[in-house]
């Protein structure tokens, strides 16, 4: 757990955060990864931060979430993080929003919208699904441009 508790306002510390995961994104990339980036933070402490690791670990699963997630909960000692805000700087895939409802994550905080894969209203809606026995809350478009331009970026120099 981070020493440092965060303070300011909602907007001004989801922005922090949201730094932070801009940190990981740009490290994944520095990797050869796909720059995306998660911290998980309750109470203002941080549990857990991650980069994505698919190509590095050889693993699909390794979602910069799903590892933030794992380690969150490990952190917590407990599978389930209520009280916890979720930060990524692309909206969700289907498998993570999946790992978002059974951790049970208070709140969901992404950058850019993904039209290609988000599972929270780009492509689809998980959370909105009726069935869904929880509904984390949900901000998105935290430094989407920024979080565009270096999912972009990476994209470019790699055609």
């Amino acid at each position: 757990m981070n020493d440092a508790r965060a303070t300011g306002s909602a907007t001004e510390l989801d922005e922090n955060f949201m730094r932070l995961a801009l940190e990981e994104a740009r490290a994944a990339a520095c990797a050869g990864e796909v720059p995306v980036g998660c911290v998980i933070v309750q109470d203002g402490y941080i549990l857990a931060r991650s980069a994505n690791r698919t190509i590095v670990d050889c693993d699909p699963t390794a979602h910069a979430e799903m590892i933030a997630l794992r380690a969150a909960a490990h952190a917590a000692q407990n599978h389930r993080l209520g009280g916890t805000t979720l930060y990524v700087t692309i909206e969700p895939c289907t498998m993570c929003a999946g790992a978002i409802l059974q951790a049970r994550v208070d709140r969901v905080v992404y950058g850019a919208d993904d039209p290609k894969g988000g599972a929270v209203r780009s492509c689809f809606a998980v959370f909105d699904h009726p069935r869904v026995n929880h509904r984390p809350k949900i901000a998105s478009g935290i430094l989407a441009d920024e979080a565009g331009a270096l999912l972009r970026e990476f994209f470019e120099a790699r055609r």
